[in-house]
């Protein structure tokens, strides 16, 4: 892979990580919500790709499918799943305030897509930053 285009991967997948947690903050800051409950989704984000990046240590690379990765995928998406229902529970019952959800559900959607872009950008085979 070319130095510029890891270079410029890298920038871009900062950059859409910064507007994801700007949108996650917007949702608890702004005058007419300024509760700070949504923010406990950034918890979830910390912990989704850790069973994943664990269960790529202990398997082989050659079988593709074992019961590890399989039961660390459940995991990540039981995390997944949980940082978009906690805003929508939160809102159903009063806690926050729908545009507070809003907010929130697309700093989801933009921050887990730009973990997916990094896991896919230095997963690649000929790449020397594999090793992370």
């Amino acid at each position: 892979m070319n130095i510029d285009v890891l270079i410029f991967s890298l920038v871009s997948l900062a950059f859409a990580g910064s507007i994801g947690m700007t949108f996650v903050i917007l949702a608890c800051a702004l005058p007419g919500y300024n509760l700070w409950w949504p923010f406990f989704v950034v918890l979830f984000y910390i912990l989704s790709p850790i069973p994943t990046m664990i269960a790529r240590r202990h398997t082989d690379s050659t079988s593709g499918n074992s019961a590890c990765m399989e039961t660390a995928i459940f995991i990540t998406m039981g995390f997944l799943v949980s940082s978009f229902a906690l805003p929508i529970v939160l809102a159903r019952a009063s806690a926050i305030k729908w545009g507070a959800c809003y907010l929130t559900l697309a700093g989801n959607v933009i921050v887990y897509l730009t973990i997916l872009g990094f896991f896919t950008i230095f997963d690649m085979d000929d790449s020397d930053y594999t090793m992370w």
